[in-house]
């Protein structure tokens, strides 16, 4: 089961919100509900709201297809914030003159989904054909052979 939640334009910069989002991410849906809670960001807030929808949409969902749902099963599978539209503000400065504020926003989008088995790994055969040797790499061991036994050479006489 496969669910997501998105909220755009959040009062705050993306930024600011994705420290926090890099904390959940790939997580057990409890674990990060229990990180966004105690966490003092002021972005822990919206985004705890977002995996709350996020978890309440998979469930939904669940309802719909008549399937089994169990949200300890759930992961964030995908967690991302982007910029929004930036809202430009003015305000006055010395001299007559404006100089330009701009209040950023930002875009959260959060996929949970539930843990799949994970899938046997294919069976190697036993007997392995080794790589061949590529000419580059036969030519500089005999170049450093030659280089060797010329010292050799050289060191006897």
């Amino acid at each position: 089961m496969e669910a997501r939640a998105i909220q755009r334009t959040v009062r705050q910069s993306a930024r600011k919100m994705r420290l926090v989002i890099d904390l959940i991410r790939g997580r057990g849906v409890a674990e990060a509900d229990a990180i966004l809670r105690f966490s003092k960001k002021r972005a822990a807030r919206q985004i705890h709201k977002v995996l709350k929808s996020a978890v309440a949409n998979a469930q939904q969902a669940a309802q719909r297809q008549n399937a089994p749902f169990d949200a300890d099963q759930l992961r964030v599978k995908y967690a991302v914030v982007n910029e929004g539209a930036t809202l430009k503000r003015f305000t006055a400065a010395a001299m007559g003159r404006a100089t330009p504020i701009k209040k950023r926003t930002s875009h959260i989008e959060i996929h949970v989904a539930s843990d799949a088995a994970p899938v046997p790994a294919a069976k190697a055969t036993p007997a392995t054909k080794a790589t061949p040797k590529t000419k580059a790499a036969t030519s500089k061991k005999k170049t450093v052979k030659k280089k060797t036994q010329k010292k050799t050479k050289k060191a006897s006489k």
